[in-house]
């Protein structure tokens, strides 16, 4: 008796897509076709597994959710992976070695249910990358706080994981139809999951096998991946450089990366050693001559004269290249009256005040023993001068009998008439402006007032033009090919100013002929051909 063994057998490499995105992004990677690679789709919503030509699925959470969906809660697609966990494991096996978990964070099934299938995995002891998109701002608040919090959930249960911003995609290819936008998603999700699985499975000239991937990507945090094909003159650098401004990398760059993964294919134009060396030279110099390069190289006959290149960077240490901005929210504090709460008493600076106080008593103490006492004096005193004799011019009134008079002067009469006499001339101060007298009027200066307010349709019109303006202007400068036709363009082009018929420099439109006075006696002016100022021999 004869026996063959069967050839299909398990392979080593899983893709699970998890999720409503999870899932269309892995039936677009099944249409695609992937080689060597197993496809399965777990979601709760019973429709979405219906509808879906993968062989294998599974439903996740069958008694929690019936199959009616996770309702955007991350909290029911993770109990409904946890219900359905057993069932995912034994569809991995012994002989799955590497999986790739795609989903898309901010809805239910995918943000939730990932952590927990990624975490199973992990524990079977299989190298788990994840691949995941992050919502478009229009997808509103609640679902980007959601995505950002699965995602971290995520990063802390897989191996690698590639983040996939949707907006970075409006940025790069325009304003596209709903439709073609998640579809580009989609696209770019299976060029990720298909460049690294067939590093593995499709034999090349120079191999990398599994255990150079699992080296790159064990443990290794977020990566950073790109890949890109060129073709013409330069064709290498012009490889290298699109895959590092791919959609994947977020707008980060490779610095500080400690492994590069790099594979090369090409076609009926084989790739020469000169322009490996371009390559390898260009990403060392992108990654500050820090990188481990770990590369291969293939053959693909449909690429004809064009080559393919792969770059997989990974072991950024505690740089965070996840290629959005977190959203941190201020935690509000909310106490109820009747609850406890543990007050803070702060005792009072008694030492201080109390030692101030005495240090001033003391000090009040020794200033009365020190100054001197002036004692009150009860009775005025009295002081007599001789009185001089001044004659006085007479006077028609009759004078009475003069007197020596004695003058009696006291402190408290001095006083008095010191006071008297400012009453007086402040009096004198406030009385000397006469009423009938008219202060001058100060006549304000009349400025003309121009206002160049325009109409608001105008205004509207205007600020349209300018958001346009400004939108088309960073689209150029996202995408390479942009940035250069930009810098080869002139500035009066850009700026649509037509020049035409304009002289050139070398062409003088100053004449030579000068007016001149001949000192003879004639006294004629003459015409000189040749002006004395301009000479064709210039020092």
């Amino acid at each position: 008796m004869k026996f063959e063994m069967p050839n299909n057998q398990n392979t080593i490499i899983k893709v699970i897509g998890i999720g409503g995105g999870g899932s269309n992004a892995v039936n677009h990677m099944f249409k695609q076709g992937i080689n060597g690679v197993d496809f399965i789709i777990c979601n709760t919503d019973q429709q979405a597994l219906d509808i879906s030509p993968i062989p294998t699925k599974i439903r996740l959470g069958g008694t929690l959710t019936k199959g009616l969906g996770a309702g955007a809660n991350p909290e029911v697609g993770k109990n409904s992976a946890i219900e359905s966990i057993e069932e995912i494991k034994n569809f991995l096996g012994n002989e799955t070695k590497m999986i790739f978990i795609t989903a898309g964070m901010g809805g239910g099934t995918g943000t939730g249910a990932a952590p927990i299938i990624a975490q199973a995995a992990r524990e079977m002891g299989i190298l788990t990358v994840g691949i995941v998109t992050i919502p478009f701002t229009f997808e509103g608040r609640r679902r980007k706080i959601q995505g950002e919090e699965g995602l971290e959930f995520l990063r802390q249960n897989v191996d690698t994981l590639l983040v996939v911003c949707n907006d970075r995609l409006r940025e790069m290819y325009g304003n596209l139809k709903m439709s073609e936008a998640f579809a580009k998603a989609d696209d770019i999700l299976s060029v990720a999951a298909k460049s690294i699985a067939e590093i593995i499975t499709v034999t090349g000239y120079i191999n990398v096998d599994f255990e150079d991937v699992r080296t790159v990507m064990k443990d290794s945090g977020t990566a950073l991946m790109g890949s890109a094909v060129a073709e013409g003159d330069d064709r290498a650098i012009k490889a290298v450089s699109q895959a590092l401004s791919s959609p994947l990398l977020n707008d980060n760059d490779i610095t500080g990366a400690n492994y590069i993964l790099l594979y090369i294919t090409s076609g009926e134009s084989e790739i020469t050693m000169d322009e490996i060396s371009e390559i390898t030279d260009y990403i060392q110099n992108e990654t500050g001559n820090t990188a481990d390069i770990i590369w291969g190289n293939g053959s693909d006959l449909s690429l004809g004269s064009k080559i393919g290149v792969t770059i997989i960077a990974t072991g950024f240490g505690k740089k965070e290249v996840l290629g959005y901005t977190t959203t941190q929210e201020t935690k509000k504090v909310v106490r109820n009256l009747s609850d406890d709460v543990p007050t803070s008493i702060t005792q009072p600076l008694t030492d201080i005040s109390e030692n101030t106080k005495h240090t001033s008593e003391n000090k009040k103490e020794t200033s009365t023993e020190t100054e001197p006492f002036l004692k009150k004096q009860t009775e005025p005193s009295t002081f007599n001068f001789k009185e001089e004799n001044i004659t006085e011019p007479s006077t028609n009134t009759p004078s009475s009998e003069e007197k020596p008079n004695v003058i009696v002067f006291s402190l408290d009469d001095d006083t008095n008439e010191i006071n008297k006499k400012r009453e007086e001339t402040l009096f004198k101060e406030e009385t000397q402006p006469s009423l009938n007298e008219k202060p001058e009027e100060i006549k304000p200066i009349q400025t003309p007032v121009y206002t160049t307010k325009l109409p608001d349709e105008e205004q509207q019109k205007r600020a349209q033009e300018r958001i346009l303006r400004i939108k088309a202007f960073s689209l150029k400068l996202k995408s390479p090919s942009g940035l250069n036709d930009m810098e080869k363009e002139p500035a009066y082009k850009r700026k649509q100013i037509s020049l035409n018929d304009i002289p050139h420099s070398s062409e003088s439109n100053i004449s030579r002929y000068t007016l001149s006075d001949e000192n003879n006696e004639e006294k004629k002016t003459l015409l000189r051909p040749n002006n004395p100022f301009i000479h064709d021999a210039v020092d």
